[in-house]
């Protein structure tokens, strides 16, 4: 995610704060985050978080829960758009995510799943951002699946099981520190794309 941002010297402060809130929250958590230290990683005053979010760390979060999944959206739809079909793009998402994975240490997967765990039940406005988030993955997935021919509603689940399949292996790559999970899952996800094509060819 940090490859998104800006240097401390152009970038302007609110971006800053929201962009050191995504970073830490990805892999810290929400609840693992205080405010002093994200205003300190954006290199801004710490009044100022308070000045742009006057509702404090719950407005802040889901201001980068949005933000956070906006940019995440970016990456994987950049990385499916340089390839030259559906079934390739969906297994150039799942490996993409590995290396990303591997890289990072097994620090950097889902930048909502996170947070979505921790306070799905205890804070509605986060709640709210995550569901939101969520729905516009699954949409923008599955426009991409009915513009290769499917309908509506088998659009609409392969793109729930693209997200799942990915989520679950995110926390099963990350627990395990291994990619076999991630393998596994972006072979399903390609499975089961071959499968609705053919079915959306056959009707």
């Amino acid at each position: 995610m940090s490859q998104l941002g800006g240097s401390a010297a152009t970038t302007p402060t609110r971006e800053r704060i929201v962009e050191a809130g995504a970073e830490l929250f990805l892999r810290q958590g929400y609840v693992g985050t205080g405010m002093k230290q994200i205003v300190t990683n954006a290199s801004a005053p710490f009044g100022s978080v308070y000045h742009f979010f006057p509702g404090g760390k719950e407005q802040l979060g889901a201001e980068v829960v949005r933000w956070s999944g906006a940019a995440y959206a970016l990456l994987v739809k950049e990385a499916m758009d340089a390839e030259p079909d559906l079934v390739t793009a969906v297994e150039a998402a799942f490996v993409g995510a590995g290396e990303a994975l591997r890289t990072s240490g097994y620090a950097d997967a889902c930048p909502i799943a996170t947070v979505a765990l921790e306070v799905s039940s205890t804070s509605e406005p986060l709640r709210v951002a995550c569901a939101e988030v969520f729905e516009s993955w699954i949409q923008g997935l599955a426009d991409r699946y009915q513009a290769e021919g499917l309908g509506a509603e088998a659009a609409r689940t392969l793109a729930q099981v693209f997200l799942m399949l990915l989520e679950g292996a995110f926390l099963f790559c990350r627990a395990a520190r291994s990619l076999e999970a991630m393998d596994a899952a972006g072979a399903a996800a390609v499975a089961a794309t071959r499968a609705g094509l053919a079915a959306a060819t056959s009707s």
